[in-house]
């Protein structure tokens, strides 16, 4: 990331987590794609396909992190732990949690496609992996979210809410201590901790190019009533990524 290390310990910190993440969304998605709609159905097995294709690519790229003389293996550990929880919930639970995550993903992907200042002076290979995988999410955003929908088309809109808003305050808990933990590990190998660490990546999150100030307004937006994640329709950004791909 142009020689920066916070940026480039964001990157690296959110990449680790991608290949057993997205393993899980894949099997909340897929527990409830018997009996789906024709449409939904077929938008189900594109986003599993679409996902696996993002973990072959994250595993390629976490390889290169290794290789660059960084021990990953704890935050790879981090990701394992905090999915080990899921496991035993009623799969409503972790779809309602996937639902969650994914906006997390179509949020930094619209902030990635929509602002170069995000992906300066990064190596230009590596960069282009970030735009693909961002155009993809913003592409399936709404299917495990569609899929919600489908899985709770018996709830009142009273508890479909209250599931969807308790998962994403959870989410987002686990999700933010974890990927800024793991930033801080990865500082810690380059000799940066204590304040340093703190402050450079508060300044990248919050000030500049601070992507988690800007998609604050998005995150609330999520507990409005009648979210849903096309009433953004950022699909500009889409046509201008793949623009940019076939460049």
């Amino acid at each position: 990331m142009d020689g920066n290390p916070w940026a480039t310990a964001i990157f690296n910190s959110l990449s680790i987590s991608f290949p057993r993440g997205e393993a899980f969304f894949i099997d909340s998605v897929r527990s409830f794609r018997e009996g789906a709609p024709d449409g939904l159905s077929g938008d189900i097995r594109a986003f599993i396909a679409q996902e696996v294709n993002h973990s072959r690519e994250h595993v390629a790229f976490n390889r290169m992190v290794g290789d660059a003389g960084y021990d990953v293996a704890p935050l790879d550990k981090d990701v394992e732990d905090a999915l080990a929880v899921t496991r035993g919930r009623p799969p409503i639970v972790n779809l309602a949690a996937t639902i969650a995550l994914e906006h997390f993903t179509a949020m930094f992907a619209h902030q990635l496609l929509k602002d170069p200042a995000f992906l300066k002076g990064a190596d230009p290979e590596q960069a282009a992996l970030w735009r693909w995988h961002a155009v993809e999410e913003i592409e399936h955003k709404a299917v495990a979210y569609d899929t919600f929908l489908h899985a709770t088309r018996d709830f009142g809109a009273w508890k479909r809410w209250k599931l969807r808003a308790i998962m994403m305050l959870v989410a987002t808990q686990r999700f933010v201590h974890f990927r800024y933990r793991g930033a801080l590990l990865l500082l810690a190998q380059d000799g940066i901790t204590g304040w340093r660490a703190h402050a450079g990546l508060l300044r990248e999150l919050l000030v500049r190019p601070g992507i988690a100030r800007r998609i604050l307004p998005h995150w609330i937006g999520y507990f409005r009533p009648g979210f849903h994640p096309w009433k953004l329709d950022d699909r500009y950004l889409i046509e201008n990524g793949e623009a940019d791909a076939a460049a």
